[in-house]
């Protein structure tokens, strides 16, 4: 079972043991595209009987994406997993705080599938992650106990899964970028075709492309290499 979240579309900080965090934890949340300066973030939050989750879930960084592409459809295909998704654009993104965002995409997509009573794990989004687990747990309307463990994704099977999930939603996403603008890189700012096709579309435009953050400092570095630029043709 699947549900969407659009563009509204005891806690602590220490890595818990991998037998506890399996035996209570009955759905897990994660996010993918936090950094970059091109497109959309995902969240994602799965609940499930562990027994439904696949062996060869693992942190999604560690999994090709045709790997992470086959797990998706998987979990996306058993009846017995719930999945959620919360999206936050670049113009919510350029008009918030990251920190809270974070908070606010991951009790978006848990409030979706959450259910009162459950135990659900993040994936620290925060330095502390005890603070973060308590803000989640604050944002959810539904009576539901947040943990948070920095490194989730590689030590819960839920988790896991819900970055499988993210992470595939943000490739899915750059790819409709793609088939719109032509080639944009992985949209991070540490990426030379992302960078290349942002300073590309601004001298043809004046301006950068919709689903660029444009409050990010990489926006301001292109745009002050351009104006120098045509300060030199003058």
């Amino acid at each position: 079972m699947t549900a969407s979240v659009g563009p509204i579309r005891p806690s602590t900080g220490t890595a818990l043991p991998t037998a506890t965090v399996n035996a209570i934890m009955q759905f897990g949340v994660d996010e993918a595209g936090k950094g970059p300066v091109l497109g959309s973030m995902f969240a994602a939050a799965v609940r499930a009987p562990e027994a439904a989750l696949p062996d060869a879930i693992d942190d999604s960084k560690r999994l090709s994406a045709t790997r992470r592409e086959e797990l998706e459809s998987g979990l996306r295909s058993d009846d017995r997993i719930e999945i959620a998704v919360a999206e936050i654009d670049p113009r919510r993104i350029d008009s918030g705080n990251m920190n809270e965002l974070a908070v606010e995409a991951h009790a978006e997509a848990a409030l979706s599938i959450a259910r009162r009573g459950d135990r659900g794990l993040c994936d620290a989004a925060d330095v502390d992650a005890e603070r973060f687990a308590a803000r989640v747990e604050a944002a959810i309307e539904t009576d539901v106990t947040i943990e948070a463990t920095h490194g989730a994704d590689a030590e819960s099977p839920h988790v896991g899964a819900a970055s499988i999930v993210a992470k595939t939603e943000r490739e899915r996403h750059v790819a409709t970028l793609r088939e719109r603008y032509g080639e944009v890189g992985s949209g991070y700012p540490s990426d030379p075709e992302t960078r290349s096709f942002l300073r590309r579309y601004l001298s043809e435009h004046g301006t950068f492309p919709e689903p660029t953050r444009t409050s990010w400092s990489t926006c301001d570095s292109i745009r002050a290499e351009a104006e120098q630029a045509d300060l030199d043709d003058f």
